[in-house]
């Protein structure tokens, strides 16, 4: 019992010190909590505006220094209309900062609007503000007497924008300056003529003299090179007088050259003297010795024979006849006719040159982007177009409806029958629609006369009836759930039939989908129609579905 006493009194004395450690760890514990733990809080500088007025809303975070915090972006104010994001402000105090945000929000409209609960992102986690905030948003007076009220303005087509014609323009003028340039220069282009080509042009009697001249200088007798030296001077008589004389003497054998010379000269047609046919038939057989027999001239009657050849050319070209006017017309016309052989050949090479450009840069494209689109960017499709043009971002309808499209959707005039009336408080319908493409998009936003959930099964039945009563036939219906980018869930309905083509009997092969969405009071659609197989039109849908964004509460 002592034992006992003894160790229940160092107990007791114990028991203050344990109390006030576990107090001390509590104490840490909550301090090192309150630290980590982040505090969101909103503000506003009033609730009550006149139309159009501003309401600041304040957001502030109070976080640790080390923590990451995005605050929302966007129209995430809805009914509310965000008309600027001010840039956050920080403060720091140890270990501690507070973020605060200032948003200022607006209204067109009269009427009681509550400021949604809004998700601010604090290191990955999400955290809610409270959505008990109401604006009272008022009627601006007007005096009616001292000024009158007009209908509003029916909607006012606006013509496309030309800006950017100019670049089009730019673009072709370019693309056919890469074209032309080398055409031009390589085709047309009037290019110096090389001194091959000036000996050429040269009439065949200069042209022979000029060339026996270069004989003169070449080093063939210097390099025993003989056989080229009288193949190349029994070649310039010989083309000599195939063009001058007009006597086929390049394919001819020595004696059948003489003796058609000698038929000319006893015709009259050649008035030359019988010593200088002799001498030159002398020289054509020493040709065909030395390039036939291997036979090796002297250096010096080498260059006699050379001598006796420009002799012989210049006497025949002395023993022609003058020629008539006639032979000079017909000279003319076959040199007009040369040239405009040779500028056939120009444009028959330019054009096949640009063909084989157009062939090459087609096959390019064709191996890098397919077929169906360079035929289709050639020729022009109506979803492609649409698919790359310039697209629009907007909210349509009330609970607004956010989405991107190929076009701006235009209001539609609806009326609401009687029996209509019992259930709907207001319905606005927003639509865009392509006959020539076979596409349409659409959306509308429903209020109830009473806070009830839609009932989105009568919906999808009146959607499909109504396809059904436009001629629409073997409708395929599927269901699954849908989910837009920052979580909202809807329904999405869809499937394929045979629609109706607008201002004709035929049905196409096509497709359907429509989304929706709502909650107490409310509903919210967005309908999309198009031709199975168009791979553009499913990819404008693909987009338009991505960008889809609602409101869950008025």
């Amino acid at each position: 019992m002592l034992k006992n006493y003894l160790l229940n009194q160092r107990n007791n004395k114990l028991l203050p010190i344990r109390r006030f450690t576990l107090l001390c760890f509590l104490l840490m514990a909550f301090s090192a909590f309150s630290q980590k733990s982040p505090k969101v809080s909103t503000e506003v500088d009033t609730t009550s505006i006149k139309i159009g007025e501003q309401v600041r809303f304040t957001l502030t975070v109070e976080a640790d220094t080390t923590a990451q915090v995005i605050f929302p972006e966007g129209q995430t104010f809805s009914p509310l209309e965000t008309v600027e994001a001010f840039a956050t402000d920080t403060t720091r105090q140890n270990d501690r900062m507070t973020l605060q945000k200032i948003y200022a929000l607006t209204q067109f409209d009269s009427g009681s609007y509550k400021i949604p609960a809004q998700r601010i992102d604090i290191n990955g986690n999400g955290f809610l503000t409270d959505s008990t905030t109401i604006i009272n948003v008022a009627n601006v007076a007007v005096d009616t007497l001292a000024q009158k009220m007009y209908d509003i303005k029916p909607l006012m087509e606006v013509e496309k924008s030309k800006a950017k014609l100019w670049l089009w323009i730019l673009g072709i003028l370019l693309g056919l300056l890469l074209i032309g340039a080398p055409v031009y220069w390589f085709f047309f282009r009037k290019k110096p003529l090389t001194e091959e080509e000036k000996v050429a042009l040269l009439p065949p009697y200069d042209r022979a003299l000029l060339e026996l001249k270069k004989l003169e200088n070449s080093r063939y007798i210097i390099q025993d090179e003989y056989k080229q030296y009288y193949s190349e001077l029994t070649d310039i008589v010989r083309s000599y007088l195939e063009e001058d004389v007009h006597v086929s003497a390049l394919e001819s054998t020595t004696d059948e050259l003489i003796n058609k010379l000698e038929l000319l000269k006893d015709a009259g047609e050649l008035q030359i003297e019988e010593d200088t046919l002799l001498q030159f038939k002398r020289i054509l057989q020493t040709a065909d010795l030395v390039k036939f027999a291997k036979s090796k001239p002297e250096s010096s009657v080498a260059e006699q024979d050379r001598k006796a050849i420009e002799e012989i050319v210049i006497k025949t070209h002395e023993a022609l006849p003058e020629p008539t006017e006639e032979e000079l017309m017909e000279q003319e016309e076959f040199k007009e006719e040369l040239e405009r052989k040779k500028q056939k050949k120009k444009i028959v090479y330019a054009s096949l040159a640009l063909f084989g450009l157009l062939v090459i840069g087609a096959s390019t494209a064709t191996a890098y982007y397919g077929f169906t689109y360079v035929k289709d960017t050639l020729l022009g499709h109506p979803t492609k177009e649409l698919l790359e043009g310039e697209w629009v971002a907007s909210s349509y309808g009330y609970p607004p409806i956010n989405l991107e499209t190929p076009h701006v959707l235009k209001r539609q005039e609806t009326k609401l029958s009687p029996e209509m009336k019992a259930n709907i408080k207001d319905l606005q319908m927003f639509s865009y629609s392509n006959t020539e493409a076979l596409f349409t998009v659409g959306t509308s936003s429903t209020t109830l006369t009473q806070e009830v959930e839609p009932e989105f099964n009568k919906s999808i039945e009146s959607f499909i009836e109504n396809l059904e009563k436009q001629g629409a036939k073997n409708i395929i219906t599927k269901q699954e759930e849908f989910t837009t980018l920052t979580g909202v869930k809807g329904i999405k309905v869809f499937g394929s039939g045979k629609f109706p083509v607008p201002q004709s009997k035929e049905l196409v092969d096509g497709k359907y989908a429509i989304l929706l969405f709502g909650g107490k009071g409310f509903q919210q659609q967005v309908i999309l129609n198009w031709l199975d197989g168009d791979t553009y039109a499913q990819k404008i849908v693909d987009r338009i579905l991505g960008s889809v964004e609602v409101k869950t509460e008025l």
